[in-house]
């Protein structure tokens, strides 16, 4: 059986499966294994580096035949021509997030390319369809990266923002296998987005050691820091971490969340867990082992028919 939705029509892929766009993560390496696997890879902005990720995007077009995306995290941006910098590498596909829909969305439609802008609640959803977006990315707050404050899990907000819109959706938050697939499609999903599964997999650059956290984390080993600022961010449990859950109190008056990510590419790379912030969703609770890229994708897919095929023969009468 093969996927035919908006989604796999709108970016040309064979799996509504989209790798999530995780700062000095999401490049050539992972985001070739998860196209050429029959996903959607993503090259990220948010690191600000560009002319490195000009030659990821190049090392792309050598590692893989497949269609692949850029986001751009506008709370990052560095260069005020982040839209040229997309639209001159020659993708098709595009998510925008943290910040302002309209900011970028109509030189990017212009130019041609689909534009879905991540969104963490329902008001953000229409404004964003209300700036003309193609689909939305729809992230709930159990996962992982730098969120709303105000989260919402996704089994309220999906389905939420389902109902009141008609634009194709990426659910994104908890999606680790079939099981959550399924459930996301059942939500009004007609894609998902997998962040920490990714950030797991054998061929993610990040060190072993934040591989082996997240395959050695219960469901409450996440934290949700930040809760009376912005952003917030969801993170794993470490003693750094535990530190900041009770400093970054409403009467918090010390440097931006930010500033505890100075450090971060001694935790990414250099595996010091104490460096910075291991940013991770709640499902890493469910993440039992590293494994490779298209293997992820097959185990999903086969348990997502698995799950859907099985409801309908348990529950359906005649």
């Amino acid at each position: 059986m093969s996927f035919d939705n908006r989604i796999t029509r709108m970016l040309g892929v064979e799996l509504p499966i989209v790798q999530a766009p995780m700062g000095w993560i999401a490049r050539a390496q992972l985001a070739s294994a998860v196209s050429n696997a029959g996903g959607m890879g993503i090259i990220e902005t948010s690191s600000g580096e560009l002319d490195a990720i000009r030659g990821e995007i190049k090392k792309m077009r050598e590692l893989t035949t497949k269609p692949f995306g850029v986001n751009i995290a506008q709370a990052f941006v560095r260069d005020p021509d982040i839209v040229k910098f997309v639209i001159d590498q020659g993708v098709r596909f595009v998510t925008t997030s943290a910040g302002d829909p309209t900011r970028y969305c109509g030189p990017l439609k212009e130019a041609g390319l689909t534009v879905f802008h991540v969104v963490p609640t329902l008001k953000a959803a229409l404004k964003a369809i209300e700036a003309g977006v193609d689909g939305l990315v729809v992230e709930g707050g159990e996962g992982g990266g730098f969120k709303n404050p105000d989260s919402v899990m996704t089994m309220v907000l999906l389905p939420l923002v389902a109902e009141k819109t008609n634009v194709p959706i990426i659910a994104a938050g908890g999606i680790t296998c079939g099981r959550s697939m399924a459930a996301a499609f059942a939500l009004g999903a007609e894609g998902v987005q997998m962040g920490t599964r990714m950030v797991s997999a054998a061929e993610s650059p990040v060190h072993e050691n934040w591989k082996n956290a997240i395959v050695a984390a219960e469901e409450t080993d996440t934290l949700f820091l930040n809760r009376f600022g912005r952003p917030a961010l969801r993170a794993l449990r470490t003693k750094k971490t535990e530190g900041l859950e009770r400093e970054l109190g409403p009467d918090y008056a010390g440097p931006p969340v930010f500033a505890h990510m100075a450090r971060a590419l001694d935790l990414y790379f250099g595996g010091d867990m104490e460096a910075a912030i291991a940013l991770s969703g709640q499902v890493a609770g469910r993440i039992d082992s590293v494994k490779p890229v298209a293997q992820i994708l097959k185990e999903t897919v086969d348990e997502f028919y698995e799950v859907t095929s099985g409801l309908a023969r348990r529950y359906a009468r005649s």
